[in-house]
C-alpha cells in the first residue's frame, strides 16, 4: 500500500510544481480578481472618459433645445453642442477629434424629426443607439402633440402591460427565484464543464507521458497497474482541489472586500446575493462524481496510446460526451422540465451537468437527485473495474494506436498474465 501513496504523492507534487499549473492558476486568479473588482475597474475608466461631444446641425431651428433637454434630464454622458457652420466644416472637426460625431436634424415630409449621424467610425453602436432612442422619444412627443394627446395619455399608452406568471405546483419556484437560479446554475455549469474536461485530460496525458518515456516498465515491476491508475486519479483530484481551493480563496477575499459595490446588478442577476447551501452541496457532489467518472475513463484510454500525440485522438469521444452534456444543459436552462432533459439527466455521462441543472432550476423530490447520484456511483464502480482491466493490459502495449480496437488487445493481455 505504501507504493500507492508514493505514486499518489509523486503525481500530485510533480504536477503542482510545473510551470503550466502555476501559470494557469495565477491567470485564473487574476481573472477572478478582475471579475470581482469589475465595478471599480469600470468606475476608473469612466473617470478617464469625459463623455462624448456631438456637434448638432439643426436644419429646423426647433429640435436642438428639446433634444438637449432630454439628455440633461437623463444625466447622459453625451454632450450636445449646436454647430453653426456647414456640414463639411463639421466633418473636418470630427476628423480633427474635436467632436465624436455630427448629428444633422431635419423634418421629414410629415413634419416629424429625422436625423443623420456621422462619425469617424460607427462601430460604437451604444452612442448611435442612445441618440436614436432620444430622437424617437422626441418624435413621439411631437406626434402626440399633433393629435392633441396629453402627456398623461401618452404615458398610459406606452405603459407596459401587467403580466405575471404563477406556478400552480406546490413548492414551485417563483419567476424571481428561477431567474436567480438560472444565472447561478449557468456559472456553476461552466465550472463543472471546464474542471472535468481539464483534469480528465491531464490524467490521460500523465499516463501517456510515462509510457512514452518507458517509465511505465519500471513502475509495473514494483506496483500493480490498478494501483497506479487509482493513485494517479486521486493525485490529480487532489491537484484540482488545490487549484480550485486557491481560486475560491482569492474570489472569497475580493468578494468580501467589494461586498458593498457588488449589491444588485450583475451579482443580483446571477443569484450571488443569496446562494442556497443545497445548491452548493449538489454542485460539489456532481463535480466530484463527474470528475471520477471521466477521470477513470481518461486513465484507461490514456493507457492505450504510446505517444503523447495520440492522446487527443483517443480521448476525443470522451471530450464529445462532456461537450454534449454541457450543451444539452445550456438548452435545458430555458426548458428544464421537458421529458428529453428529464430522461437525459439519468444517462450517466450526462448526469453530472443535467441533474445538477434540474436540481438548481426545479423543486425536485429528494429521490431524483439521489437516484442520479446512485447511478453515477454505480457507473464509476463498473467503469473502474472494466477500466482497471484495460489499464493493466494497456500499459504493456507499445506501438501505434489503432483506436478502440486496442481495448480488446489490452483485455487479452490482462487475461494472459
Amino acid at each position: 500500500m505504501s507504493n500507492f501513496w508514493i505514486i499518489l504523492s509523486h503525481t500530485y507534487l510533480s504536477k503542482l510544481k510545473t510551470k503550466s499549473f502555476i501559470i494557469t492558476t495565477l491567470i485564473t486568479c487574476l481573472i477572478v480578481a478582475g471579475l470581482t473588482n469589475m465595478s471599480k475597474i469600470m468606475d476608473f475608466f469612466d473617470k478617464e472618459d469625459s463623455g462624448k461631444k456631438i456637434a448638432v446641425i439643426d436644419e429646423t431651428g426647433e429640435l436642438f433645445h428639446p433634444l438637449n433637454e432630454q439628455f440633461v434630464i437623463n444625466k447622459s454622458d453625451i454632450q450636445l453642442e449646436s454647430f453653426n457652420g456647414s456640414e463639411a466644416a463639421a466633418e473636418v472637426t470630427v476628423k480633427a477629434d474635436r467632436y465624436d460625431g455630427i448629428l444633422i436634424l431635419s423634418f421629414n415630409q410629415d413634419q416629424l424629426p429625422a436625423a443623420v449621424f456621422k462619425a469617424r467610425s460607427i462601430a460604437d453602436s451604444s452612442l448611435s443607439d442612445e441618440l436614436q432612442q432620444s430622437i424617437q422619444q422626441l418624435k413621439t412627443q411631437l406626434a402626440a402633440s399633433k393629435i392633441n394627446l396629453s402627456q398623461e395619455q401618452l404615458s398610459k399608452l406606452y405603459e407596459p402591460v401587467s403580466f405575471s406568471k404563477v406556478a400552480l405546483e406546490e413548492n414551485a419556484k417563483t419567476e424571481e427565484e428561477l431567474n436567480q437560479a438560472r444565472g447561478l446554475v449557468y456559472v456553476l455549469l461552466f465550472i463543472i464543464y471546464f474542471a472535468v474536461l481539464m483534469y480528465a485530460n491531464m490524467i490521460a496525458m500523465e499516463v501517456a507521458t510515462e509510457k512514452s518515456s518507458r517509465v511505465m516498465e519500471i513502475l509495473i515491476s514494483s506496483v500493480a497497474p490498478v494501483k497506479q491508475m487509482f493513485a494517479k486519479i486521486l493525485g490529480i483530484a487532489l491537484l484540482s482541489l488545490t487549484q480550485m481551493g486557491v481560486i475560491l480563496l482569492v474570489g472569497y477575499y475580493f468578494v468580501k472586500s467589494n461586498l458593498e459595490s457588488m449589491q444588485g446588478g450583475f451579482f443580483e442577476f446571477f443569484g450571488f446575493n443569496d446562494i442556497p447551501i443545497s445548491t452548493i452541496i449538489y454542485a460539489l457532489v456532481f463535480l466530484l462524481l463527474g470528475y471520477f467518472l471521466y477521470a477513470t475513463l481518461a486513465a484507461f484510454l490514456g493507457s492505450l496510446v504510446s505517444r503523447i500525440e495520440d492522446v487527443q485522438q483517443m480521448i476525443m469521444p470522451m471530450t464529445m460526451l462532456v461537450m454534449a452534456g454541457f450543451f444539452i444543459a445550456m438548452f435545458g436552462l430555458g426548458q428544464p422540465d421537458t421529458p428529453f432533459i428529464t430522461i437525459a439527466s439519468y444517462i450517466p455521462f450526462f448526469t453530472p451537468m443535467l441533474m445538477f441543472m434540474r436540481v438548481g432550476m426545479l423543486t425536485l423530490p429528494v429521490w431524483e437527485p439521489l437516484l442520479g447520484i446512485a447511478i453515477l456511483i454505480l457507473t464509476i464502480v463498473i467503469l473502474a473495474i472494466f477500466g482497471a482491466k484495460v489499464y493493466k493490459g494497456g500499459v504493456l502495449m507499445y506501438g501505434k494506436s489503432n483506436s478502440f480496437k486496442d481495448i480488446k488487445k489490452a483485455l487479452q493481455l490482462t487475461k494472459n498474465e
